[in-house]
C-alpha cells in the first residue's frame, strides 16, 4: 500500500495530496514544493490584510493632507466640514476633476480615491469599505479585487470629469465599484444566497441614491460610474465560483497595485516639493 500525505494548498488552502502535480481546485503548479509554497505565501499575501492596508493608506493621506497646510484646517461647528484639509493641500495630493486635469494631472483619477474632505467623510467611507471589501475579496480573490478597486475608482472619477465636476475626492467611487461587483455576483450566482446578496447590494444602491439627492456636494456621477464599471469588470473578470484565477488576473492585479502605489508616491513627492522647495 502506498501511503499518501495530505497538505493545504499554499494558494487556495484546500486539502490536497502533497504529490499532486497541480492543485485540482486552483490549478497552482507543484503545490508540494517548499520553494513554491513559500513563494505563493508571499505573492498571495496570506498574512496581509489588503482591506486594512487600504484603510491605513486612506488614513495616512488624510493626516498628511491636514499636516500639509495646518493653518487652513476647517474647524467649523458643521460636522461635515470639521477637520477638513485645505483645497490647496487636496489639490497637491491628487484631487481630481476638470480643474486638476486641465493642468494635465491625469494620474489624479487614481489618487483622488485616497483623499477625503473631513473627518466624517473618511469615517463613513472607511466604514462602508470595511463592510463591503472583505466579501468582494473572498468572492473574487486578491488580484481581481485589486483590479476592481483601482479601476472602478478611475472609471467613476472619469465619468464625473466628463460630466464637468470641477474638483472631487473620496473613496466612495471605488466603494461603489465594489457594490457593482456584488450586484453582479448576486445576480449571476442566483439561488437563495445569490438573491439575498443581490438584495443587500441593491439596498446600498438605494441608500446612495437617497443620500446623493438630499446631501449637497455628493458626486453622484462618480458613484454611478463606479457601480456601472464594477458590474462590467466583475462580468469580464469573473469570480472564484465560476472562473479560476488566471495568470492574466495575477498580472493585471499586480500591475494595478503597482500603478496605484506609483500614483500615490508621486502625489506625496510632488506635494512635498511644491510646499517645501517652491
Amino acid at each position: 500500500m502506498i501511503e499518501k500525505k495530505s497538505m493545504l494548498c499554499p494558494n487556495c488552502r484546500r486539502l490536497i495530496s502533497n504529490d499532486e502535480p497541480a492543485c485540482p481546485y486552483c490549478g497552482i503548479a507543484r503545490p508540494g514544493a517548499l520553494w513554491k509554497r513559500a513563494f505563493a505565501e508571499v505573492i498571495s499575501l496570506r498574512r496581509f490584510d489588503p482591506v486594512m492596508a487600504i484603510i491605513a493608506v486612506n488614513a495616512a493621506f488624510y493626516l498628511f493632507s491636514l499636516l500639509l497646510n495646518p493653518g487652513a484646517l476647517g474647524l467649523s461647528a458643521n460636522p461635515m466640514t470639521f477637520l477638513s484639509p485645505s483645497g490647496e493641500s487636496l489639490f497637491l495630493l491628487g484631487a481630481t476633476g476638470t480643474l486638476p486635469i486641465a493642468y494635465g494631472r491625469w494620474w489624479t483619477l487614481i489618487s483622488a480615491a485616497f483623499l477625503h474632505g473631513g473627518i466624517l467623510h473618511i469615517f463613513f467611507n472607511m466604514m462602508a469599505l470595511r463592510q463591503l471589501a472583505p466579501f468582494v475579496l473572498d468572492a473574487f480573490g486578491l488580484h481581481r479585487f485589486a483590479i476592481l478597486y483601482v479601476w472602478t475608482g478611475v472609471a467613476g472619477f472619469f465619468v464625473s470629469y466628463l460630466a464637468g465636476v470641477p474638483f472631487t475626492i473620496g473613496a466612495s467611487a471605488p466603494v461603489c465599484g465594489l457594490i457593482g461587483a456584488i450586484l453582479y455576483y448576486g445576480k449571476s450566482r442566483g439561488g437563495f444566497y445569490g438573491e439575498a446578496i443581490y438584495r443587500q447590494a441593491m439596498g446600498w444602491v438605494v441608500g446612495l441614491a437617497l443620500f446623493g439627492l438630499f446631501i449637497p456636494g455628493i458626486n453622484n456621477w462618480a458613484h454611478g460610474g463606479g457601480i456601472v464599471s464594477g458590474l462590467l469588470l466583475a462580468f469580464i473578470t469573473g469570480y472564484r465560483e465560476r472562473r479560476k484565477e488566471t495568470s492574466i488576473h495575477r498580472i493585471l492585479g499586480t500591475g494595478s497595485i503597482v500603478i496605484a502605489a506609483a500614483a500615490l508616491l508621486w502625489a506625496v513627492i510632488q506635494a512635498i516639493y511644491q510646499m517645501v522647495v517652491l
